[in-house]
């Protein structure tokens, strides 16, 4: 989930050094959401691993 997020950052930039602003804000938005779902997922599992050693 980590590398779309990064990719569609990727996208977000090229797409906005060449002027598409539309593409650009939509890609970044995506790749905001896909970080903050990456870091919800990464986090549970670390609390999940914790509770499994106890």
């Amino acid at each position: 989930m980590l590398y779309w997020a990064v990719l569609f950052f990727i996208v977000a930039i090229i797409a906005g050094v060449f002027g598409f602003g539309g593409i650009a804000s939509a890609s970044a938005g995506i790749a905001q959401i896909l970080f903050v779902i990456f870091l919800i997922l990464f986090v549970a599992t670390l609390i999940m691993r914790v509770v499994r050693k106890v």
